[in-house]
């Protein structure tokens, strides 16, 4: 992996880890799924579309529109009201634990569709491990819940088009300006979310920190975010770009409980530490190159000495 590779995995590890306290508190105020799906889309629709009109590479759609709905309806119009309605259940912290399998999906929809995403040796084995920490951290919390059973199946469901959606990128849309490619994708999800979003408008009017929580959902969680994690799986592939999704849980749990108040006990500590071994193992067990070059620096220098 570059070092640009390394910067956008960290800035994708955090921008991705936050949206499910907003979720969390969208849902809590009373606004539905698809409502706030609705919202979120449209608002990083205008803002790319605004942007790649100005850079004037909207022209690169040509003859794409198919794999951009494709891309749209898997990563976008089906995961975004899943997650938020599977968060009427389940806490925000276990929402964004069980999107850690989606690493997991890739490598199974590898065997039959991308050769070159397929994990074998140190990569296969951080992936088990990771999903290990995924099930630890899970434990038996959801059995016998039929609320939580609920929104945990939902969740999954999510996390298969999480999982589809770079491996169409990947082949069709990976030389499309990711302003465009990630704008036009949004306007489609905005066209398809938008009836059901209209039938299920808030009666009352939302809560400041709800209608903050849908702002940073669509300028930060998906605008910004879709463009970075177009560049991440160009650079480095999809089977690395959502090893991402084994870090987020790390930044979701640590803002679930300071500020949800979700509670943090022994087994997620276990899971968490096993789930960034598996993420480092998942990316060939490779620092990244500044913190490499640091860390054989003192080797060197001895070396050189004697």
């Amino acid at each position: 992996m570059s070092s640009k590779g390394w910067a956008a995995f960290a800035a994708m590890s955090l921008i991705w880890g936050v949206p499910y306290l907003f979720i969390k508190v969208v849902v809590d105020d009373g606004i539905s799924p698809v409502f706030l799906s609705f919202v979120r889309v449209a608002i990083g629709a205008a803002v790319l579309l605004a942007l790649a009109w100005r850079a004037g590479v909207l022209a690169q759609l040509q003859g794409r529109w198919k794999w951009v709905a494709a891309y749209a309806i898997v990563e976008i119009t089906l995961p975004f009201p899943l997650i938020a309605a599977g968060e009427q259940y389940i806490s925000s912290s276990l929402t964004a634990i069980l999107i850690a399998s989606v690493p997991l999906i890739v490598a199974l929809l590898a065997i039959r569709f991308d050769a070159a995403e397929r994990a074998t040796g140190l990569r296969l084995l951080g992936l088990l491990i990771g999903f290990a920490g995924v099930v630890v951290l899970v434990g038996i919390d959801v059995a016998g819940n039929r609320d939580e059973l609920l929104g945990t199946a939902l969740i999954l469901l999510a996390s298969c088009g999480y999982a589809a959606a770079p491996l169409i990128l990947k082949r069709q849309l990976a030389n499309v300006d990711p302003r465009a490619a990630m704008g036009a994708s949004l306007l489609i999800a905005s066209a398809v979310l938008a009836v059901p979003a209209a039938l299920t408008t808030p009666s009352t009017t939302p809560t400041s920190e709800a209608v903050l929580s849908l702002a940073v959902l669509g300028l930060v969680c998906t605008a910004l975010a879709l463009v970075v994690f177009q560049f991440l799986i160009v650079e480095v592939g999809p089977g690395r770009a959502l090893v991402i999704t084994y870090l987020n849980p790390v930044v979701a749990v640590i803002l679930g409980v300071l500020i949800l108040d979700e509670r943090l006990g022994a087994g997620a500590i276990a899971g968490l530490l096993l789930i960034l071994a598996g993420s480092w193992m998942s990316t060939d067990g490779r620092l990244p190159p500044g913190l490499r070059r640091r860390s054989t620096a003192p080797t060197e220098s001895r070396q050189a000495r004697a």
